[in-house]
């Protein structure tokens, strides 16, 4: 499968080879729904927890009289009916993580990077690297691109100047072809990747 390379300046460049068992699958819905559901489990903190009967410290005295009183027999002020007390199955700290086989993550970014070229929202770049780390320069070259909601996957270390270009740009991640995943591929509507990335992400996933 071949597509064209352009610049930052919208520019053709030329063109790349990309292989098809990485970007050229069928797209499978069921394998990237458990991949997303996977990486959104995994950055769950898992901190919520009340407190429930044994984690209540109040008296175990009798509240009132067994008879003669009018109301409930209560006992111990602990319980979730009284100001004070504990909530019956709260929340407890747990993980929530669950686990995923190596090889269908790997499967999850093939039909991700797949499912945008099939999409046509895959471009191509040579670099991303600026000059200078100016916003509205990028901005620019973006709309030349078409990007207005995008993911820029570069090389192994990010442009310093592309980088800080890139915070100010509301709806634009940007990140180096190791952080590539499929939860932040399919967030965003276009997927740009510089020539490295390419190279990168195929000898990873070969």
């Amino acid at each position: 499968m071949k597509l064209d390379v352009q610049t930052l300046a919208g520019k053709k460049s030329g063109s790349v080879d990309l292989d098809d068992g990485v970007f050229g699958n069928e797209p499978r819905k069921d394998i990237l729904h458990r991949m997303v559901q996977y990486q959104l489990a995994k950055r769950r903190s898992g901190t919520h927890q009340v407190q429930e009967r044994g984690d209540v410290s109040k008296t175990t005295k009798r509240i009132g009289n067994q008879k003669g009183g009018g109301t409930a027999r209560h006992g111990n002020g602990s319980v979730s009916q009284f100001r004070g007390g504990a909530k019956a199955h709260g929340p407890r700290s747990r993980d929530h993580s669950f686990d995923l086989p190596k090889k269908v993550r790997a499967m999850a970014l093939k039909h991700a990077l797949s499912a945008k070229v099939a999409s046509s929202e895959l471009i191509i770049i040579d670099d991303a690297v600026l000059k200078a780390p100016k916003t509205a320069d990028l901005r620019k070259s973006l709309e030349a691109l078409g990007v207005t909601n995008g993911l820029v996957v570069g090389g192994a270390t990010l442009d310093e100047n592309f980088a800080k270009a890139a915070r100010n740009i509301p709806n634009l991640d940007v990140l180096p072809s190791q952080g590539a995943n499929v939860y932040d591929i399919l967030k965003r509507h276009k997927l740009v990747l510089t020539k490295q990335a390419v190279q990168d992400l195929e000898a990873r996933l070969k």
